[in-house]
């Protein structure tokens, strides 16, 4: 059964926390609530007193959350129907939560040929998907030989180079790719964007801890959150609609988790690129050395989500459904506007265990709540124009522009 704060009014009846809400506040939390309400941002000083607000305090919280979301995005919550193609599971990083990556020679580990990527894209297109969400692990040819040898076989020298080459097969099959791929140099970037609406990569958090000995990310080369933030302000400068986000419970503490959604706010605030915040939590996985770490309670993530939204007014704030099937009430009430990507064709391979919501059912969710369920494309409205569509994608936006329904998935003209 889901949670829900009693106490909480329907968002749309009201401009920001009533009364009754308002009384429980001390004067410092009434105070951020007023400032965040002028929808201007919380300092970082406000930022860390509410997230760590006491449960009596939250509805307000939510409420004020939930507010400044209608205001900028009204009573429409969207998705993005999409396909998973899990290019390659080999990685160089080894993250102590992951159940994705694996080496050469495991019975688990895969390479996705060129004609699998096709039948994925070809029945997905035919389903209704948008999005080629192109996921794999981080720069394996650095790792292993024999991967490197299967990407000769395949005509590459690069996991970049194939992976574009897969993009490629994508829009041919009428989808739109958006890669996570790892940390991307400039130029590979550069390469990546005629071939990819939106690019994305998850900060999940800019603690330093996390890459010492016994951290979460100690045998992750690749998740040092300087090397990270560095890659998303370049790819700010090559104007590419960026997602990105922070991973809860991984061994951050409170104050990181406001740091990192700050570092990403100064990052937009200054190239005006990052489309999407996505607020994850960590789910522990009985083969993991985190096996045994708590997962973040409901109330945690909804602390976490409603202050990244008065941080960041204006910003599409997702949680993935399917990490959280039990609490998505609390999270439109704690400001969200976007489910993110959901297929109806292919697992969500870096969670395997958590199966997508049916749509339909979703939909109810959201009407329960006084919000309509809408699709759209893997780059959002606001970035469709010239400035960050490479040239060479207008053809494919402009045709699921004209495709039955194009209408729903907000496609600028």
């Amino acid at each position: 059964m889901g949670i829900r704060l009693t106490g909480i009014m329907d968002p749309r009846s009201i401009s920001s926390p009533n009364a009754t809400l308002l009384s429980r506040l001390t004067k410092t939390s009434a105070e951020a609530i007023e400032k965040a309400l002028e929808g201007l941002g919380v300092s970082d000083a406000q930022a860390l007193h509410l997230i760590d607000l006491p449960d009596e305090e939250l509805p307000a919280l939510l409420a004020a959350a939930s507010s400044l979301r209608d205001r900028h995005t009204g009573a429409t919550v969207t998705y993005s129907p999409k396909a998973f193609f899990p290019v390659t599971n080999l990685c160089l990083d080894r993250c102590s939560y992951c159940t994705f990556r694996h080496d050469p020679g495991s019975p688990a580990a895969w390479t996705m040929l060129p004609e699998d990527v096709r039948q994925v894209a070809n029945r997905a297109a035919h389903m209704g998907c948008i999005e080629a969400l192109m996921c794999l692990g981080d720069k394996p040819e650095r790792a292993f030989k024999s991967y490197r040898a299967t990407l000769s076989v395949l005509g590459h020298e690069t996991t970049v180079s194939y992976v574009a080459a897969c993009c490629a097969i994508a829009l041919d099959e009428g989808m739109l790719p958006h890669t996570n791929a790892g940390l991307l140099s400039r130029e590979e970037m550069i390469s990546l964007r005629p071939l990819n609406v939106s690019l994305g990569l998850m900060l999940e958090s800019t603690s330093p801890r996390l890459r010492e000995r016994g951290g979460a990310h100690f045998s992750a080369p690749d998740k040092d959150p300087g090397l990270r933030l560095e890659m998303m302000r370049q790819a700010g400068e090559l104007r590419i609609p960026f997602t990105t986000g922070i991973l809860l419970g991984i061994g951050e503490s409170i104050p990181d988790r406001v740091h990192s959604l700050r570092a990403i706010a100064e990052l937009h605030q200054r190239y005006g690129h990052i489309q999407e915040i996505i607020v994850q939590n960590f789910r522990a996985k009985s083969s993991t050395k985190m096996a045994a770490t708590p997962e973040p309670e409901s109330f945690e993530i909804a602390r976490a989500v409603a202050v990244a939204r008065l941080m960041m007014p204006s910003m599409n704030i997702q949680v993935p459904p399917n990490l959280n099937p039990y609490d998505l009430r609390l999270f439109l009430q704690a400001g969200i506007n976007d489910w993110g990507g959901i297929s109806p064709l292919t697992l969500d391979f870096v969670n395997p265990e958590a199966p997508w919501p049916q749509i339909t059912s979703l939909r109810a969710t959201c009407a329960s709540e006084g919000y309509a369920l809408a699709p759209r494309m893997p780059v959002y409205p606001e970035y469709t124009g010239t400035e960050f569509i490479d040239p060479a994608l207008r053809p494919a936006i402009e045709a699921q522009q004209q495709r039955e329904g194009a209408h729903h998935v907000g496609i600028h003209a």
